[in-house]
Order: structure tokens, then sequence, then C-alpha cells
């Protein structure tokens, strides 16, 4: 499989896991799910970190592969 296919499914993959982690956050901040302040603030900082991974291997999917 060509390495840029490869770094696409990673970002495919790293939206997905932001959009499970986003809604965990608001689970959570309903009070369907148990955490506080805290969790929620590990969880967006998460969050961000995850959303840049899926931004950086987008971005490199559509660079010329070796």
């Amino acid at each position: 499989m060509p390495q840029n296919n490869i770094y696409a499914l990673m970002a495919l993959a790293s939206f997905g896991g932001a959009l499970l982690i986003a809604r965990v956050v608001v689970k959570i901040q309903k009070g369907e799910m148990p955490g506080g302040d805290l969790w929620v603030l590990y969880l967006r900082t998460l969050l961000g970190f995850v959303f840049a991974a899926a931004i950086v291997f987008g971005y490199r999917s559509f660079l010329p592969g070796q």
C-alpha cells in the first residue's frame, strides 16, 4: 500500500478519535458520564493534540511520496 494512503488512513482515524473524545467531553459536561472539571480539561487538551495530528497526517497524505 502506498505510504500516502497510510497517512490518509491515519488522518481519518485521528479525526474519528477526535470526534469520539469531543463526544465524551460533552457527555461529561451534561452529567451523563462521571467526571469533573479536571477530566474535561485533560480531554480537551488531548482533543487538541489528536485534532492537530489529524491535520498533519491529512496534509502529509497530499505531499508527493517516495
